[in-house]
């Protein structure tokens, strides 16, 4: 009884702080702050102050900024351009034709960019206005889009998995390699679905695409040199021993600034505003952080972590059933808070859950991620949706009726982890073994 007052009490200040604008990591120190000053005689000021300074001052937190400023910097490139023209030839004869760009062009380009939200500008706003030229049924090319731009939150250089593994201090570059599978796995699965739906629609038939010599493919598909060079020296960097996950991270910075400047698209001003980007997204995660690190150490003094760990082991839970609980449970979080916050704010107490159940943390971080991935596509807060509303104007409705099929896609990825965790442990487990086993 005593347990769910504390809940009760948490959750009120919480929502009463976020309801009123409250900035979300201020909100986490806000609930924080009442705890200590509830549940302990330790001087609050001090305490806050200690705990955000060594939260903020994680050598592994670099890689993040670096990171955000690297995929800042291809957005203002014509990087979304050049992969149209050197995608376009090779997936235009598939079933599906052009569609399977956004999904093809998104898992690219989360793998240099790590979010979500700018992979879906990036690949949208080229691919729209020609996939709307060509006549492709719009419901289809905005859900795929929605959908397949939440693979920046998995795919390799992640933020989602940056603020995981630093959250509950896990390797970064292991969580990096647990979501390259998976997150391949579910980008085949969406194209997947265009192909049947191509297939069995009759609503689907766009304007054929002129046949092109096989010569004439390979020589489009130069344009697509320069971004899989930085693919390969980032996250190859890191497979082979060369670079940690920052170090590969500053490495991706310096390419995206050469591949920016050989394609003129580097000024003074592109270079200010990249970096004034990078700024905002890395200050706003970090005060998320700092907010969830103090509120992790008040809610050590409630006991409540541990309380609702041996609580859940009371009810004696299979392993499934505890994952079905939890899948519930972030998909409800997701329709309120984005994907980021929702990570930072349950892990105090969903960590020693899972501790306790004996699932691998690496694991569970890639399951995490594709369940916050469908936050980014649920309304009413659903980041990709209003990023897309202003993109095509479309109502909010219509966009999520339109990414429901990518949802469910997200659901069924879940029980493929599930069933198949190997996805998500092989290459972290071939990594500790060395890269030349």
């Amino acid at each position: 009884m005593e347990n769910l007052s504390i809940i009760v009490l948490f959750l009120f200040v919480l929502f009463t702080l976020l309801g009123t604008g409250v900035w979300v990591g201020l909100a986490l120190m806000g609930v924080a702050w009442v705890g200590m000053e509830l549940f302990t005689t330790r001087p609050v000021g001090d305490t806050m102050v200690t705990t955000i300074w060594a939260s903020s001052s994680s050598w592994t937190l670099t890689a993040l900024p670096l990171f955000i400023w690297m995929g800042e910097i291809l957005f203002r490139t014509r990087l979304s351009e050049d992969m149209f023209r050197g995608l376009s030839p090779w997936l235009a004869r598939l079933p599906g034709g052009l569609v399977h760009t956004n999904i093809v062009g998104c898992t690219v380009f989360a793998a240099v960019s790590g979010s979500s939200a700018a992979t879906l500008t990036t690949v949208g706003k080229m691919s729209i206005p020609e996939l709307r030229a060509r006549e492709y049924p719009e419901r289809m090319v905005i859900g795929t889009l929605a959908g397949a731009a939440t693979l920046g939150l998995m795919i390799p250089p992640s933020l989602a998995l940056i603020v995981y593994g630093v959250t509950v201090n896990e390797s970064i570059t292991q969580l990096f390699f647990a979501g390259m599978l998976p997150g391949l796995v579910l980008a085949g699965m969406f194209m997947g679905y265009v192909a049947l739906h191509a297939v069995f629609s009759s609503s689907f038939r766009p304007i054929q695409e002129t046949a092109m010599t096989f010569m004439d493919k390979v020589r489009n598909s130069r344009y697509l040199i320069p971004v899989i060079c930085l693919i390969i020296v980032v996250i190859g960097s890191m497979y082979l021993g060369l670079a940690t996950a920052t170090e590969a991270a500053a490495v991706g910075v310096i390419g995206a600034l050469v591949l920016a400047a050989s394609q003129g698209s580097l000024t003074w001003s592109t270079f200010t505003e990249s970096l004034m980007g990078a700024t905002r997204t890395s200050a706003m995660i970090a005060l998320i952080l700092a907010g969830a690190a103090f509120l992790k150490l008040a809610m050590g003094f409630t006991g409540l972590p541990r309380a609702l760990a041996d609580g859940i082991a009371t009810l004696e839970l299979t392993r499934f059933e505890l994952l079905m609980v939890l899948l519930v449970f972030y998909i409800i979080l997701g329709m309120f808070l984005d994907g980021i916050s929702s990570v930072v704010l349950t892990m105090a107490v969903v960590e020693p859950m899972v501790r306790d159940a004996g699932i691998d943390l690496v694991w569970f971080g890639i399951f995490v991620v594709v369940v916050v991935e469908m936050a980014q596509i649920t309304p009413p807060i659903g980041f990709n949706l209003f990023v897309l509303q202003g993109m095509t104007g479309h109502e909010m409705g219509y966009i999520a009726r339109a990414a429901l099929p990518m949802f469910f896609i997200m659901v069924l990825m879940v029980f493929v982890l599930i069933l198949f965790p190997e996805l998500a442990t092989w290459l972290p487990e071939t990594m500790r073994s060395g890269p030349s086993t």
